[in-house]
């Protein structure tokens, strides 16, 4: 041990000697150690990111919704998903739990001289209990109001600020198209759901009116007139939406194949789709273990480099220090004596980056943070552009990529000092006291 303490503190006094030199070379085994430690941590907060916004579909729901054919195959019997399905579905899959008709339309919204665009959300009370939309005032809808088709409404938390900015909403009438309807609750705000693909989109609830679908039914019906320019179209939608839960997580996937089969004997034309949020997770934790892995190989690219530049320093250092290397082994050191020195440099130029890297690894987050808030500040508009997970996600520190950054950094720096101290090792004393 005294050995070894005294040629750690030799090897640390040569490494001084060149202060600029040694700390260039730490420089680039910190750039390695940091960027594995940033690029897993920002791998991880985007996946976590799209788990999240997956699994806010729920992992035991599947969501069948219809989609829009294209303009020749719409048909004057309309398109889409039915009641007939819904009431298909309930009574020939055994293994769903609960099953939530949807319909979806815009319509303008108004409170006296106030008016706001908005979704107009035909529902069940089972609705609020899927979508994880929680009350901030009065109740959601009741199977009361269903069985009565009563006008009552529910207000998602903007449009219940732009209807009501001052007052109080429960109790008051708003009007949808020329119906009244009796505002009974107000919904918490809700961030928005990503765009998952297929038949999924982006769902925005800071701007609904729910009413139990029986009165949107009756009230309202299922044709739907769209303004174009310079025509009119009507399109016949019954439901925009059905979303299945099943009895248990196990169960989705081959309840999947009966709703597809289900469904599939009653249309014709592609006017639905079919998304299952329990694949999609499995797909994301796939994609974003490839994704860390795959920035995790870029990073040690980093740390590789930062090897080499370690085994640069030390074979200068060997040719620099061949007269001292002669004059020890005259005195009479041996091979081992002068592989431990040189190995020891190598071993605390690592060590030292590695320990610079952790810390600058954990700089991560608030560095970011600070960073993506300075550029919102600075360039609004550019940021608006960006998806939402890039303007909101945030770096999760992965636990085991700190002591892996330091443990590659360790032997990375024991893998390229190896080289130099043989060679210093393998130097003939007599050549080497004759070095100049």
């Amino acid at each position: 041990m005294t050995r070894w303490w005294r040629t750690l503190k030799l090897s640390i006094k040569s490494l001084l000697l060149h202060p600029l030199r040694s700390a260039l070379t730490v420089l680039g085994i910190f750039i390695g150690v940091a960027g594995v430690i940033w690029l897993l941590s920002i791998g991880e907060g985007i996946g976590r990111a799209a788990e999240e916004q997956i699994a806010g579909l729920g992992a035991r729901n599947i969501i069948v919704r219809t989609i829009k054919p294209s303009a020749d195959e719409v048909q004057d019997a309309g398109y889409g998903l039915t009641r007939d399905d819904y009431i298909r579905l309930l009574a020939t899959v055994p293994t769903i739990d609960k099953a939530i008709p949807i319909r979806e339309v815009s319509r303008e919204f108004r409170h006296g001289t106030r008016k706001f665009e908005g979704r107009c959300v035909g529902c069940t009370p089972d609705y609020a209990e899927v979508t994880r939309l929680i009350p901030s005032q009065g109740r959601f809808l009741t199977d009361g109001d269903l069985i009565n088709q009563s006008n009552f409404c529910v207000l998602a938390a903007e449009t219940a600020d732009r209807l009501f900015p001052y007052g109080d909403p429960i109790g008051q009438k708003i009007m949808v198209d020329e119906h009244f309807f009796v505002v009974v609750g107000v919904m918490q705000s809700r961030a928005p759901s990503a765009g998952i693909g297929g038949s999924v989109a982006a769902e925005d609830f800071s701007r609904d009116v729910y009413i139990p679908i029986t009165t949107m039914e009756t009230r309202m019906g299922d044709m739907e007139v769209v303004m174009k320019p310079g025509q009119f179209q009507r399109d016949l939608k019954e439901l925009s939406q059905i979303t299945i839960q099943v009895k248990d997580r196990d169960l989705v996937l081959p309840t999947v194949d009966v709703v597809r089969d289900t469904i599939a004997r009653n249309h014709t034309l592609a006017d639905y789709g079919v998304t299952v949020p329990l694949e999609l997770l499995q797909q994301a934790q796939t994609t974003r273990l490839m994704f860390m892995l795959f920035l995790g190989l870029i990073a040690a690219v980093s740390l590789v480099v930062g090897g080499i530049g370690i085994m640069n320093i030390m074979l200068a250092t060997v040719t620099e220090r061949t007269r001292e290397i002669g004059i020890r082994r005259a005195l009479g050191a041996k091979r081992r004596d002068i592989t431990q020195q040189f190995l020891a440099e190598a071993v605390v130029l690592s060590v030292v980056g590695g320990l610079l890297g952790i810390i600058g690894g954990l700089l991560c987050r608030p560095i970011s943070i600070l960073i993506r808030g300075r550029l919102l500040e600075w360039f609004p508009e550019q940021m608006s552009t960006l998806p939402e997970v890039v303007r909101t996600v945030e770096p999760m520190m992965v636990s085991w990529s700190i002591p892996l950054a330091f443990a590659i950094s360790v032997i990375v720096g024991v893998t390229f000092g190896v080289y130099p101290a043989i060679r210093a090792a393998q130097l003939d004393p007599i050549e080497a006291l004759r070095h100049e």
